[in-house]
């Protein structure tokens, strides 16, 4: 069974193109090494510039090959020159009864 997950981004100053670049690639690389399945990722913008990740994983068991894959992880590094992981806990608009973000088309 899937698992999906949401993800959250904060771009490190002078950023933001990088992390546009590999937010794009990531699910499409993901998916390339069987770990996710074909449902469409959901790419979202915070009011301070975050963005959210939601895609879903085919399985646990994918999560972990994942952590244990040469190519997800050379992207994944890249991910950590361009921002830092944050909680979604940390999006203020969460706190909201009904959260609202701009949708990212790019």
């Amino acid at each position: 069974m899937g698992v999906i997950v949401i993800v959250a981004y904060r771009p490190k100053a002078g950023q933001d193109e990088m992390l546009k670049q590999l937010v794009q690639a990531h699910v499409p690389i993901l998916r390339g090494e069987g770990l996710t399945t074909e449902r469409a990722p959901l790419i979202l913008r915070t009011k301070d510039g975050s963005i959210l990740e939601i895609f879903e994983w085919k399985s646990t068991e994918s999560i972990t090959q994942a952590h244990n894959n040469k190519i997800v992880n050379e992207l994944w590094d890249k991910f950590h020159t361009a921002c830092n992981y944050i909680a979604p806990s940390q999006i203020p608009e969460f706190k909201d009864l009904f959260a609202a973000f701009e949708p990212v088309n790019w």
